[in-house]
């Protein structure tokens, strides 16, 4: 399926792409979350017209994400769990609990922004997460996991 993309969707392409790709992907993501529109000629003709509409949306988003990244550049949160002397969690500490106690600290950050590619955190100590705001911005905070005593 063809589709023109109405904003940068990371390792897909940029503003005004006009890519070809699976339909249940374009179905179910590009489309219903305004990434991108069918490659109609209608549409094609109205992006044309309303290019700088989305250019001028695209930069706004930017600088939205910059602006977060500032408040969130080197950030840190602690958090408290079960353990085992050895250090090792009784569960894990995933994307959720890490976005719910960012929030509840006064910076927001949603569940998937967290780059989190080894999967949950399964032990006591201090770790560097990524967070992705958009395609061209990212930062790191710094999650430290205690046991609770």
């Amino acid at each position: 399926m063809d589709v023109i993309l109405v904003e940068k969707v990371k390792n897909l392409g940029i503003l005004g792409d006009r890519v070809k790709v699976k339909a249940g992907y374009a179905r179910n993501f590009l489309v219903p979350y305004g990434k991108a529109v069918p490659a109609t000629e209608a549409n094609v003709a109205e992006f044309a017209k309303r290019r700088a509409d989305y250019e001028a949306r695209a930069a706004q988003l930017i600088a939205a994400a910059e602006a977060r990244k500032s408040l969130l550049e080197g950030a840190t949160i602690t958090l408290r769990a079960n353990a085992s002397m050895e250090g090792k969690l009784y569960g894990s500490v995933g994307a959720r609990e890490i976005s719910e106690a960012m929030t509840a600290s006064g910076m927001p950050v949603d569940k998937a922004e967290l780059v989190m590619p080894d999967g949950p955190l399964r032990r006591t100590g201090e770790f560097d997460i990524a967070l992705a705001l958009h395609a061209d911005v990212q930062t790191a905070i710094k999650v430290i996991i205690e046991a609770e005593v």
